[in-house]
């Protein structure tokens, strides 16, 4: 028993050990085939949670621009859909892949996920705990929107780390750290500043 005890508390210890960078995470793509971000080695990434049928849907044309711009550069987009926000990404992948193409959209794209509660994908449960919650955009006009209707939902929303809505984006280094959090709120302008600080490192 005692023997048993032993190896649960050190498999449990060497998986959060192992957890230090995004690398050590996997997702199932778009094609259904269990990926490895380690390929994504020295690039970085903004790591967007997604949605088809969302007020801020039109984000994926400015997504496909920044990838667009800098993609070349050593810069990716991953895109997971998520339903949990409204049940605004109803749908298969496949059948949201086939939205997406009036976007244009040609980054890389995953399966659909959960991103908060239990049954959240492990790597936004890490990209959480790296990058909380600071608030939405105040020059924005849509962020009084969007906190009254999220104080109205969950009083203490501010409070926690969880995603609040679509298009959360989790900026990435060369080197696997999370190392900001855009909120959908936030100015394209703003993210490409971010993206071009890091590929000129």
């Amino acid at each position: 028993m005692k023997k048993t005890l032993f190896a649960i508390m050190i498999a449990f210890f060497a998986g959060a050990v192992a957890q230090t960078s995004v690398y050590d995470f996997q997702a199932v793509n778009a094609d259904g085939q269990t990926v490895s971000l380690s390929q994504y080695r020295g690039k970085v990434l903004l790591i967007v949670n997604s949605a088809t049928e969302c007020g801020f849907t039109p984000q994926y044309s400015e997504l496909e621009y920044i990838f667009e711009a800098y993609g070349g550069q050593g810069f990716e987009i991953l895109d997971f859909p998520c339903n949990q926000f409204g049940g605004q990404a109803p749908g298969t992948i496949n059948e949201i892949r086939n939205f997406c193409t009036r976007y244009n959209v040609t980054f890389t794209q995953f399966d659909k996920v959960e991103v908060n509660g239990k049954n959240a994908h492990p790597l936004f449960t890490y990209l959480k705990k790296q990058q909380g919650f600071k608030g939405f955009d105040k020059e924005n006009p849509v962020s009084p929107q969007m906190d009254k209707m999220l104080q109205k939902q969950h009083p203490d929303y501010k409070k926690t780390s969880d995603i609040k809505w679509n298009f959360t984006k989790f900026l990435v280094d060369q080197n696997g750290n999370v190392v900001a959090r855009f909120e959908p709120t936030a100015e394209i302008d703003k993210i490409a500043a971010a993206i071009e600080e890091l590929l000129s490192k």
